[in-house]
């Protein structure tokens, strides 16, 4: 059995869970719905409060196989990332680090990123992302990215930094806040 798999998924307040006949996982909260088809050969069972994901037909752990293992842990965590989602949301927070990197939030869930091309990037968001930006003096501009869907919101923040990635001489590119990008010595430091 799968070391996440076993574990329970504590269902909070104002969170509401359908299983319906053709095993798909509906979960409904205060920042929105989300449904996750699960395979045939896990079941989920919500009772007292809390999900539990077990092996169909009643199999045990020495019955079940390596995929069936796999699959355990994999939908445990993506109902549990769905739960979290629908009731308090995920936040990712993106820096541009170079001179004249700007960005620009424009209508319909659109950002238009400048970030040293001879043209204006332009990204049309999914609805279900809420976009801010930030642009303080003498501070790299921010895109905070905020959502119910961890796996939309990791992609479209993936999308945003393939546009420029830091690089490793200036760490001049788009990068996650906090995040240390390994810098390299130029070619003066090498020169003896």
């Amino acid at each position: 059995m799968s070391r996440i798999g076993k574990l329970p998924i504590s269902i909070p307040e104002k969170v509401t869970i359908t299983v319906s006949d053709d095993n798909t996982v509906t979960v409904k909260g205060p920042k929105g719905e989300l449904s996750q088809k699960v395979d045939a050969s896990i079941a989920v069972n919500v009772e007292d409060g809390q999900i539990t994901f077990t092996y169909a037909g009643g199999k045990t752990v020495q019955e079940a196989t390596k995929q069936e293992h796999a699959y355990h842990g994999l939908y445990r965590a993506l109902i549990n990332n769905m739960v979290t989602g629908v009731s308090t949301g995920f936040k990712k927070e993106l820096e541009l680090v170079g001179v004249g990197y700007r960005v620009n939030e424009k209508p319909c869930n659109t950002l238009e990123l400048i970030l040293g091309y001879t043209h204006s990037i332009y990204m049309q968001l999914p609805a279900e992302v809420k976009i801010e930006t930030k642009s303080e003096r003498n501070k790299n501009p921010l895109i905070i990215l905020e959502s119910c869907d961890k796996q939309l919101l990791g992609m479209v923040c993936a999308k945003i930094r393939s546009f420029r990635k830091p690089e490793p001489y200036k760490g001049k590119g788009v990068k996650f806040v906090g995040e240390v990008i390994r810098r390299k010595s130029g070619k003066s430091a090498g020169a003896k």
